[in-house]
């Protein structure tokens, strides 16, 4: 649990969103040029068969899906932070581990919500 008067651990959390924030918008800049269509000149492509390169396109845009949804998760901790009501599960309401948001900054539910929700 984080006490809200604790400033320093809830700037090393903003520090930490912040960090993973730039990581990810880095991972999603590459992303993107992997997502792109895949060229249907077979010369662009070297080696790698077109299947091979549908595939290679498929995974980064499955990639660029699940950083964007994390950074958008993370946009909403960052806000929640600056509201005072991070730190909460949005199911139950009870703290979330300090162990769980260092490791998940991003966190919004507690591990038994969490565990349930999967």
């Amino acid at each position: 649990m984080i006490d809200p008067g604790d400033k320093v651990m809830l700037d090393s959390l903003l520090v930490r969103l912040e960090t993973l924030e730039l990581e990810l918008r880095t991972e999603i800049d590459s992303l993107k040029e992997h997502a792109k269509p895949v060229a249907l000149d077979q010369q662009a492509v070297g080696r790698v068969s077109r299947g091979d390169a549908l595939q290679q396109q498929s995974m980064a845009q499955a990639n660029l899906a699940r950083c964007e949804q994390r950074l958008e998760q993370v946009y909403h901790a960052m806000r929640h932070l600056e509201s005072d009501d991070y730190g909460y599960c949005e199911v139950c309401d009870e703290p979330i581990s300090l162990a769980r948001l260092q490791a998940y900054p991003e966190s919004r539910l507690c591990i038994k919500c969490q565990q349930n929700a999967e």
